[in-house]
């Protein structure tokens, strides 16, 4: 018998790890395949990091959109971009066509990071229909043409909950010290992903309610944030003569404050004021003076504009297919429709470590609110979106199963009974 049991359990292994292999295959496929069959177009933000970079190698100045230094935009990204320029001779060579083959290692790096945070948090199951869904789902592969952030930022996102998830499991100094290394350098990339320690470490406190261990685990995981945005505010110390930790750039959050994005709304006379004076006078008349159109641009309308359609990339052309028309299109509007679902069946069980993933898509989701909405928002929310749903899934599936059994079985009784005793 034991020798059966150990034959099965080696079978089922050896199935695991085939569908395991080859769902990575296609992973791989679908993203070379998408780099070599295609065009790709280069975005507006593309060019202004192209000129960036080209300005710090050759004239020693980080500067945004901008001849003179300044802190428009962390450097996380602008400074990959550098290493590979340097890399492969930028000046005879175009740089481009291998930051997209480096983006889809990482890619399928951070699709393993999410398969590994999936196990952890919902086990084989699910983290095998996670890692099919993430394998195939168009705005993973598109993104790899584009070079712009969200690889790279969905990577160290992925690294960092994989490193806080071990940490909070560990409890020690070392994990904490790399989870904040992890979140330095997502902060470094995308900014707005600072705001996450906080709540975090709050949601971590209600759980273990544990002041001196979740405070140990803060400090260290403040640490190793810490040594890598140190050396960014030392610099605009020294440069710029002020401190910023992350950016200076306002755009984003003025552009916000124009309902359906219309830029020309007359609203407030923009004329000799800078962009966050415009900003704040254009909140305050907005919602003093037309609350419910603010109301609702802040609410209904930008969750609209984030979550309706998939992230595009750069673009590309002609269109690659990942999933046939329009399974792709249906696959990002199901995952995001069924989201409220899986959100409200975490909080029913909200002392487990799946609710972080909760957390964290409700906290980036209120901060992206403050800013002007962009599909390309929903991307590094869309990996926590698919283990949401793949785990809220398989639960529902499996309550739905054993209440079914159940009630066949007492069927079954009931019949038997009723043979046993000659009653009808």
């Amino acid at each position: 018998m034991y020798t059966i049991t150990s034959k099965l359990l080696a079978h089922k292994k050896t199935l695991l790890i085939t569908i395991f292999v080859l769902i990575f295959a296609l992973a791989a496929y679908v993203r070379l395949d998408f780099l070599l069959s295609v065009n790709h177009k280069v975005s507006h933000d593309t060019l202004n990091y192209d000129i960036m970079v080209r300005q710090l190698l050759e004239k020693g100045i980080y500067a945004y959109k901008d001849t003179q230094s300044n802190a428009q935009v962390t450097p996380g990204y602008p400074l990959f971009m550098a290493a590979i320029y340097k890399l492969v001779d930028y000046q005879h060579q175009d740089p481009f066509p291998y930051i997209r083959y480096i983006q889809v290692v990482i890619s399928l790096v951070t699709l393993w990071l999410i398969y590994s945070v999936a196990r952890k948090l919902s086990g084989r199951t699910v983290s095998m229909i996670v890692l099919l869904i993430s394998s195939v789902y168009p705005p993973f592969i598109w993104s790899n043409g584009a070079v712009l952030t969200e690889t790279l930022a969905c990577f160290f996102l992925m690294l960092y909950i994989r490193l806080q998830l071990e940490a909070f499991e560990r409890r020690t100094r070392t994990l904490a010290l790399l989870s904040g290394a992890a979140m330095g350098l997502l902060v470094l990339t995308r900014p707005e992903f600072l705001i996450l320690i906080a709540p975090v470490y709050g949601l971590y406190w209600l759980w273990k309610k544990e002041f001196r261990l979740t405070l140990k685990l803060l400090l260290f995981t403040c640490i190793g944030t810490g040594i890598f945005l140190v050396p960014w505010v030392i610099r605009n110390i020294v440069t710029l003569h002020e401190v910023v930790i992350a950016s200076t750039q306002v755009n984003p959050f003025a552009a916000g404050t124009y309902p359906d994005k219309n830029y020309n709304d007359g609203l407030v006379d923009r004329h000799g004021k800078t962009q966050m004076e415009v900003a704040k006078e254009r909140l305050k008349i907005g919602f003093t003076q037309h609350t419910w159109q603010f109301v609702k641009w802040y609410t209904v309308g930008k969750l609209k504009y984030i979550y309706s359609n998939m992230y595009f990339g750069s673009g590309h052309s002609p269109l690659y297919r990942v999933l046939p028309s329009p399974l792709g299109s249906l696959l990002h509007v199901a995952l995001v429709w069924f989201c409220p679902v899986a959100l409200a069946a975490s909080l029913r069980k909200w002392k487990q470590p799946l609710t972080l993933m909760m957390l964290i898509v409700a906290v980036m989701t209120v901060t992206r609110l403050a800013f002007v909405p962009e599909f390309r928002y929903n991307y590094t929310a869309m990996p926590l979106i698919i283990m949401l749903d793949a785990a809220a899934g398989i639960a529902i599936l499996r309550w739905a199963w054993q209440k079914w059994t159940r009630s066949s079985n007492s069927r079954k009784g009931a019949v038997t009974y009723a043979k046993s005793t000659g009653k009808p």
